[in-house]
């Protein structure tokens, strides 16, 4: 049988692999637009159309195209037009990682104006984990009218907007490369992974030989194969942080589901294969399952070091005498669950060695420095040995901030002498690292007025087998978290503790937004028994300006808070006002409540982050701007590219961004903590200005004129009056640069504070909660750009809301995660999140750079406590346990809680 089908208006009659999918196949022939997020048909980054309907083509049978044509993002434009959605999603920058934007807009595109009029039911099988889907509706909406207007067919092009940032251009039209985009190596080799079944055992024997005789399998690799070295997965600049306590490959099993053995085989299918025929003998051992049992005395160790990863135990004050003077007291535990990033792209890597011996590692990294760092050390390499890159990624919010498959595809790639690759399914991803689970105990006490006097914390805080960033989440937690309260008397005793769980990692908002659900809902339940406002109780327990933080740790400078924390508040107050008068049609039954919550973080990280940025003046007048870290959907390298622009006095598109790749910078710590804005924004600016400095001199000499009188423009130089073209200042081997490193270490850090408030109702019958209002206000400082901040706050806003409503990583009684595909885990979709209103905190000087303050990370920190607090006005029930599912709200409402009854 003849196979053909036409793929982008092209023949192509290369038969798919028996049981190929559409998605995998378009992608061998030259189509990576099309993404692989789920394998399940649950998140549309892989949609296609098919005879001009809408497919995912990771459930559609490649077979199934013959004769049919296909397209996919890359073949919807025409020559150098744009199709109409591709320029709404590029003009309303809809995006922020990108991952999922190729799927969209082939929905989109298919949309017709019946299914259009509600597009949250039109959406509902595409998925989005950065933007919130507001500014994604909304270019959907302008497509479709651009349409109308146009009096266009939707599948008509149209031409691209004037000016349209290249970068831009490459992600509605699927050309931008993530992880896996680029052609595989000659000779690549695949990698698929035996798990463990025990949440703690022994291995006694593993038995390859059958495994070994599968064809196409080039070896099994074991724990006796692998460096004897221990090591911590998490990245650090201070890699001393984080507990050595991990093999590559270990004859010892913590948890359910940790990587036992890699077969390497010629295709994934003989790898997988291979897994199935290996044999592990194992002998099963007693497990630590939750923070308690941990530190009960009949606890099973976990490591040999014991079960405690780290402990805090911090104070100021006289707590005794604090909780003496109050007129109101109360006391909960609060516990939060496991949750999984779930970025869309999966962790994956590529590693070989070229002809000199040079190990070189493609792999998703928010950290490609640390990342050589730490092979180096695991494998005894030196590091001008290995080059490690990191294309766009597609999500990250912690989770790449983790050595997890870099490891075993070098240690394959040194076995075998070849190429290999590894790439997580959707179910290996719920097993990598996860936001730890708290259980905190809090005792908070106030004055009539609401005026603090005495706050106990007890925390245990679950990491998992290993430790890998639990000690710093632990301390963060413990001690940032409660910078926000004016309060004299405080004591902290938290201990991060390892059980036979998944292991936890860093995760959005790194332990504070934990804490915050404990404290928020504990002062919120204090506002309803004083009697206060919340929002009055909060101005007097909060931090005022120029008042510093509790001191709760020796040395150093506690930070002093600024006008931002008033500010917040000073924008919820007006903003709840405004939206307060007017509600939708309800059912009379539904119960209506509002709530809020404040939180803050450090402007600059602890843990001696470094960032590097370099600036070269090209051969064609243009520059080159070189940074540490990849694009994950922060946007900070649109920001990046701006400021060197300005530093230049140029235009941003005569600035080349490359970036995420080890050979470019001599060291930098990586993407993570919101350096983006902040440390990374300051060193391109400071290199840039060097090099602005250093091409003013060179015009100078070249023409003979004082320094003082040459002025930069765009393309030339003004020597006083003579223009110089850039282009004769560049010199073979001897550009023009300059390099610019900034670091955390310097300075005391400031607070930057986030505040929501959310107003919900609650279907009595059901459960099920409905979100009618969304306020964020945001301390950002010097916000460098309004409406991309907006938007990553729209983001984590939408994450925080799935986080808290419906997202539940779930283990059964031997360990095994049984929320292992998007449909049993289920993050929101566009139906989920209502529009945030984005309000920023004004700041003292606008136009400086120094003033800007992490905002998109923080704003997930304050929406559980929020939407705790909201359901509790709403139901009279203070809930102390996330998720807040409707099944566990319907039960509390009949069961004799709350004002149903």
């Amino acid at each position: 049988m003849t196979f053909s089908v036409l793929l982008n208006g092209r023949s192509v009659s290369e038969p798919p692999a028996p049981g190929q999918c559409l998605r995998t196949y378009v992608r061998q022939q030259g189509c990576p637009g099309v993404k692989k997020g789920c394998d399940s048909g649950d998140c549309g980054a892989c949609t296609v159309h098919v005879d001009g309907m809408p497919v995912h083509s990771c459930l559609y049978p490649a077979l199934r195209a013959a004769g049919r044509a296909v397209t996919t993002v890359e073949g919807l434009s025409e020559e150098n037009s744009l199709h109409p959605v591709q320029q709404a999603f590029a003009a309303a920058h809809a995006f922020q990682c990108g991952f999922c934007t190729p799927g969209f807009v082939m929905t989109a595109a298919a949309l017709d104006q019946a299914r259009s009029g509600d597009l949250t039911e039109a959406l509902k099988g595409n998925l989005c984990r950065c933007t919130g889907y507001r500014r994604i509706m909304e270019a959907i909406q302008a497509s479709q009218e651009d349409c109308n207007a146009d009096e266009q067919a939707p599948t008509a092009a149209g031409n691209a907007p004037a000016g349209l940032p290249s970068q831009v251009e490459d992600v509605v039209t699927g050309r931008v490369r993530f992880t896996l985009d680029r052609p595989d190596p000659a000779g690549l080799l695949h990698i698929k992974l035996v798990r463990s079944e025990h949440r703690h055992a022994r291995i006694v024997d593993i038995d390859s030989a059958e495994a070994l005789a599968v064809p196409g399998v080039h070896t099994v690799l074991t724990h006796r194969d692998a460096p004897t070295i221990r090591f911590s997965t998490a990245l650090h600049e201070d890699a001393d942080e984080d507990p050595a306590d991990t093999r590559v490959l270990d004859d010892v099993v913590r948890h359910a589901g940790q990587r036992v053995a890699a077969v390497v085989a010629d295709t994934e299918a003989a790898a997988e294969e291979g897994c199935r025929r290996l044999r592990v003998t194992y002998q099963t051992l007693p497990a630590v399952t939750g923070p308690e049992h941990a530190l009960s005395a009949d606890a099973p160790l976990v490591h040999p070091s014991g079960n405690v990863a780290d402990e805090v135990h911090a104070a100021t004050g006289d707590l005794d005498a604090g909780l003496a003077e109050a007129e109101h007291r109360y006391e909960e535990t609060f516990r939060t669950h496991r949750v999984q990033h779930a970025a869309l792209e999966t962790h994956a890597t590529i590693a070989w060695q070229d002809d000199d011996g040079r190990l070189h590692v493609h792999t998703a990294t928010q950290a490609p420095h640390l990342t050589r760092r730490l092979l180096a050390k695991v494998f005894g390499l030196p590091l001008e040995r290995l080059h490690v890159t990191a294309a766009r990624l597609g999500g990250a919010f912690g989770g790449k901030q983790e050595m997890l498959t870099e490891d075993i595809t070098v240690l394959a790639a040194l076995r075998t002498g070849r190429p290999v690759k590894i790439e997580y399914t959707r179910a290996e991803e719920f097993t990598t690292t996860t936001r730890h689970p708290f259980q905190v105990r809090v005792t908070i006490a106030v004055r009539r007025d609401g005026s603090l006097t005495a706050l106990r914390l007890h925390v245990l805080c679950d990491t998992g087998a290993y430790g890998n960033h639990g000690p710093a989440v632990l301390r963060h937690a413990c001690t940032e978290a409660l910078d926000l309260y004016r309060c004299p008397n405080i004591t902290v005793d938290g201990w991060a503790l390892y059980t036979h769980n998944v292991p936890a990692g860093a995760f959005r908002g790194y332990g504070i937004g934990q804490i915050a659900f404990a404290v928020e809902s504990a002062l919120d339940e204090l506002a309803h028994t004083a009697g206060l406002d919340p929002l009055v109780l909060r101005r007097q327990a909060y931090l005022r300006p120029g008042q510093p933080a509790p001191a709760l740790t020796a040395g150093g400078t506690p930070p002093v808070a600024d006008h931002g924390v008033t500010g917040c508040l000073d924008l919820l107050e007006t903003a709840r006002a405004q939206h307060k008068a007017a509600l939708p049609a309800l059912p009379s039954s539904w119960l209506v409540g509002e709530g809020m919550a404040v939180t803050v973080t450090h402007t600059l990280p602890s843990d001696g982050h470094l960032a590097q940025a370099s600036a070269t003046l090209r051969a064609d007048g243009t520059y080159d701007l070189c940074t540490g870290a990849p694009e994950f959907g922060s946007q900070a390298t649109t920001v990046h590219r701006r400021i060197a622009a300005a530093a230049l006095a140029t235009a941003a598109d005569r600035i080349h961004l490359r970036q995420g790749d080890t050979d470019l910078l001599t060291h930098d710590t990586g993407g993570f903590v919101s350096t983006g804005a902040t440390l990374t924004a300051r060193a391109v600016h400071d290199a840039c200005r060097r090099l602005h400095m250093a091409v003013l001199e060179a015009a100078a000499t070249h023409t003979g004129t004082a320094p003082a009188d040459c002025r930069l423009h765009q393309d030339s130089v003004d020597c006083a009056g003579r223009l110089l073209p850039l282009s004769l200042l560049y010199q073979p081997g001897r550009p023009l640069t300059a390099t610019a490193t900034r670091d955390a270490t310097t300075g005391t850090p400031g607070l930057a504070a986030n505040a929501q408030w959310i107003r919900l109702a609650v279907d009595p019958d059901t459960g099920l909660v409905t979100l009618l209002e969304s306020i964020h206000a945001s301390d950002a400082g010097t916000v460098l750009d309004p409406r991309q901040l907006r938007d990553q706050i729209q983001g984590a806003v939408a994450q925080g809301i799935g986080t808290t409503l419906m997202e539940d990583l779930r283990t059964d009684h031997y360990g095994h995660i049984t929320t292992q595909q998007l449909r049993t885990y289920p993050i929101p979709h566009a139906a989920d999140v209502p529009h945030t209103d984005v309000r920023f905190v004004a700041t003292p000087d606008p136009d400086d750079l120094h003033r800007a303050k992490p905002g998109s990370e923080a704003a997930f920190n304050p929406i559980a406590p929020a939407l705790a607090n909201a359901l509790r006005d709403a139901t009279g029930i203070r809930f102390t346990t996330l998720p807040l599912r409707a099944d566990t709200i319907w039960a509390k409402l009949h069961t004799g809680h709350g004002r149903l009854l």
